[in-house]
């Protein structure tokens, strides 16, 4: 007999399924054992035989069956109200309202942190590279943490005093010499200042002579010779020295001694600290680490002062978070390509340095990270949504038969139906069959993800946590906050929502009537509190009075809703500026005042989603222009039915995509698809307030449909 027809004789309307193991699995415990005996049982051998069968899948079943997660603290309540205030909370897993500072008593700075690897791992792996079509190559913590020494004395060499009054700039991409160079300065208690591309020039004049930086360390020759242009215009007169990681050429030297400019390769640095070696000065908890400039949207970049005592205690509050289900190994390894100059990627990579793990960058093209992927094989995948949502489209576009249609989802319910019950793996019978080469394409070791900088699709999360078998954390925070203020609790695998505050974080909600939005009802703008926020804006007084309050609040712009569990879920932003799901922030009023000037345009409205990569946009055109703009164009009709023409829309579309190019919109800030409404957005039908401001809750509500359908299309 058939193990299925014996088991489903013994029970019968079981239900047990022959196609389906794991519900096989999932019934042997309920199997009624306690109802045979001796006496009513004929001991003939087949008999016998079958007993010992159901006593070893019961045992087997026993030892192997996959067990859910314990959760830190109870998921219905990730959180705490502080003084009875239900508006304010804290983390469920601190014993009072005081706030973590650092988890382990010998790191609380920057480079305590990683001496602490260093003690660990000493001659083991630390940074790692490679070439085109090569493996890994590693430079150890030994290694790494004596160029450091000697790539900082030759800082000092060259003029730099050891406090963090000093400022050091680092315009390259992630390497391993990044880190070494941020070391360099953090061993003599200097400051860092990570400069990048998409700055500009002229953001990157203001953050130059602002943090007055006399020396960066660069990458490529490319890099150099923009700053030198400064240089040569005298819009940078304190830059003193360029450090080059590539080799460069003559005339770069020649240019910039013409300017009064030293270029010096990274070696040559290093053999002049060799040659004048000085003892550590290491930095304290209340000195500043790093001064990460936002590049924001309007006015000049603000520098956000992180000192290294913010640092230490955001790492400690994902440390604290995780010690039940992912305690990071020596044996580690997390893949580096999220921008270094921002501090998410930052507070990984010190995270795996405090537990002597390693990071290997990727070899700084973008189209190679799978390939890097394959061939690091990392256990710990730092990601952003935009990245995870290509992921998802990916894994679904390349099933295209029905029946492997079928048999993905239907595994992809099943693994989420052990998530929901607490399970996380990547060894049921759905991965092996299904998920396999998914897995196997990330390296198939991967243990842990985070995702943070935008929101991300509940659908999206859900899928991949499935998928991947790994665990899958999201965070919400900003730079001025070090990094997050609330994170994923473990066993909560529910999505919509982004965690309860960090250890490190007091998290409140504060009015704001004129959205209709209160702390009362369990919304308003989101605020934090705690020894991970920063120390304000370098040497800008009024805009750190903006972000800090008196009491210390930051105020980030962004509006939160309380869940009954405790956990806070992102509702809205309180200024008219969104991030896109890549993570780039938004200024819609200012790109509608672009637009405005089309001559067919008499009002828009730009909305972004930051679960979306680009713009879209509703307008209302000129009714005393617009037919005869059209009919130019060789489109003829009324106003109402040119507002449903679609040849008159991409006419219009044109139009503002040729005007926002001339006003020096961005890609990014051009909308991709549009709307055309015939009817003006006014006081009446409430899209504009008394003083004729966009009511931008409203319209968004209002034009609901039209947003939807224009985000289910691919753009234009």
């Amino acid at each position: 007999m058939h193990i299925q027809e014996w088991l489903r004789s013994l029970h019968p309307g079981s239900g047990i399924k022959g196609s389906d193991s794991e519900d096989l699995w999932s019934l042997l415990p309920s199997l009624p054992l306690s109802s045979f005996s001796l006496s009513s049982l004929s001991l003939s051998p087949s008999s016998l035989l079958g007993l010992g069968a159901l006593a070893s899948l019961t045992a087997y079943w026993l030892v192997t069956r996959p067990r859910p997660m314990r959760p830190p603290c109870d998921l219905q309540a990730q959180s705490v109200a502080v003084d009875g205030d239900p508006s304010c909370r804290r983390s469920a897993l601190l014993a009072s309202d005081s706030l973590l500072e650092f988890y382990y008593d010998d790191t609380r700075t920057f480079y305590d942190m990683f001496q602490r690897g260093l003690r660990i791992s000493g001659s083991g792996p630390c940074l790692g590279f490679r070439k085109p079509g090569q493996p890994y190559e590693w430079i150890s913590y030994t290694e790494v943490a004596e160029r450091a020494q000697v790539l900082g004395s030759g800082l000092l060499a060259k003029g730099c005093k050891p406090n963090p009054e000093q400022f050091v700039g680092i315009f390259a991409q992630n390497r391993p010499e990044w880190i070494i160079s941020e070391l360099a300065c953090y061993t003599f208690s200097m400051a860092v200042v990570p400069l990048y591309d998409t700055l500009g020039l002229e953001a990157m004049v203001h953050i130059l002579n602002l943090a007055e930086i006399t020396l960066v360390i660069c990458d490529r020759e490319e890099k150099a010779a923009s700053l030198l242009e400064n240089k040569e215009k005298g819009s940078t007169p304190k830059l003193s020295c360029l450090v080059l990681f590539n080799p460069f050429s003559d005339a770069l030297v020649a240019r910039a001694k013409s300017c009064g400019v030293e270029v010096l390769e990274l070696e040559q640095l290093m053999e002049l600290g060799r040659h004048n070696l000085k003892d550590p000065v290491p930095p304290q908890p209340q000195d500043l680490a790093v001064v990460c400039f936002t590049s924001g949207t309007t006015g000049k970049p603000k520098g956000a002062m992180i000192t290294h005592g913010n640092i230490a205690s955001n790492t400690s509050s994902v440390i604290k978070i995780l010690e039940g289900s992912f305690v990071i190994q020596q044996e580690d390894v997390s893949i580096s390509y999220l921008p270094l100059a921002h501090m998410f990627e930052r507070m990984i990579q010190v995270s795996m340095f405090c537990h002597g793990a390693r990071v290997g960058f990727y070899q700084g093209d973008i189209s190679l990270l799978m390939d890097d992927i394959k061939t690091l094989k990392p256990t710990f995948f730092p990601v952003v949504p935009r990245l995870l949502n290509r992921m998802y489209d990916k894994i679904r576009s390349s099933v295209n038969s029905p029946l492997r249609r079928a048999l993905l989802h239907y595994a992809v319910r099943r693994k989420q139906a052990e998530l929901r019950s607490g399970v996380v793996r990547n060894n049921s019978l759905w991965d092996k069959l299904v998920f396999n080469k998914i897995q196997a394409s990330f390296g198939g070791n991967l243990r842990f993800a985070l995702t943070a900088s935008a929101p991300i699709s509940p659908t999206v999360l859900s899928f991949l946590r499935a998928t991947l078998g790994c665990l899958i954390f999201e965070g919400y925070g900003q730079t001025e906050c070090t990094a997050g203020c609330t994170f994923s609790m473990p066993g909560d695998w529910s999505t919509g929502h982004v965690g309860a505050p960090l250890p490190c974080s007091m998290v409140k909600l504060v009015d704001i009537p004129d959205m209709n939005y209160y702390a009362k009802n369990g919304d308003g703008e989101i605020c934090m509190r705690g020894p991970s926020v920063f120390r304000g804006y370098l040497r800008d007084p009024e805009r750190t009075a903006e972000a800090l309050d008196a009491d210390g609040w930051l105020h980030s712009g962004d509006v939160g809703q309380w869940l009954p569990n405790g956990t806070l879920r992102i509702i809205d932003r309180k200024k008219h500026i969104f991030k896109l799901s890549q993570g780039e922030y938004i200024a819609p009023e200012k790109i509608e005042n672009v637009y405005t000037r089309c001559v067919p345009v008499l009002q828009v409205f730009v909305h972004g989603d930051s679960l979306q990569s680009h713009l879209i946009g509703i307008v209302v055109p000129d009714p005393e222009v617009f037919v005869g703009w059209a009919k130019e164009r060789g489109i003829a009709g009324s106003y109402e039915e040119l507002c449903q023409n679609p040849h008159a829309k991409r006419a219009v579309l044109e139009d503002m995509r040729t005007v926002g190019k001339d006003a020096g919109l961005k890609s990014l800030e051009q909308v991709k698809d549009l709307h055309l409404h015939p009817e003006m957005f006014s006081v009446a039908n409430g899209l504009l307030t008394p003083t004729l401001k966009s009511r931008r809750v409203d319209i968004r509500k209002f034009f609901q449909q039209q947003i939807a359908s224009m985000y289910s299309k691919t753009p234009i």
